[in-house]
């Protein structure tokens, strides 16, 4: 079962961060290149604990459909998302906040399970890994970014 874990220090509030990374609009604005939407459940404004959203995305080059819940959440440190459909056997999403010295380290925790067992890990291990490192990785330098360059008004107001 992989587990990736990336980090990125923003210089912002922790308010800021965390709301930004709740914003439904963001995410679809930062994975327009994969014409992610919103198409189910809480489809705009920042998703609470208990509240579902489906979103709609193009991954390898197939249209895929991935429903997540917020299980947990710390306002403003912590929320877990957590698949609920979709093409994962298991996804648990972790968002960590800490303010320190005026900075924001952003930890996201993916913790998953690929279906199909054997030919799961050999996907996970030649493919998947890399792609979702690298996803959490350019989402969050997009983050920083928007609240450094003050584009994060345009979501959170």
């Amino acid at each position: 079962m992989p587990r990736i874990i990336t980090t990125t220090k923003v210089d912002a509030p922790i308010e800021i961060a965390f709301n930004l990374s709740r914003s439904i609009e963001f995410r679809a604005y930062t994975q327009a290149h994969r014409n992610e939407v919103a198409i189910e459940g809480k489809t705009s404004g920042l998703i609470n604990l208990a509240e579902i959203v489906t979103w709609r995305a193009k991954h390898f080059g197939i249209s895929q459909k991935l429903s997540v819940e917020i299980k947990k959440f710390n306002r403003p440190y912590t929320f877990r998302d957590t698949m609920i459909k979709g093409a994962f056997k298991r996804f648990d999403h972790d968002h960590i906040f800490e303010q320190h010295n005026g900075l924001v380290k952003i930890t996201d925790i993916f913790d998953y399970e690929s279906p199909f067992s054997f030919f799961g890990k050999i996907f996970d291990f030649i493919i998947l890994k890399r792609y979702m490192t690298n996803f959490s990785t350019q989402r969050n330098e997009a983050i920083k970014r928007a609240i450094e360059s003050d584009k994060w008004i345009d979501f959170l107001n």
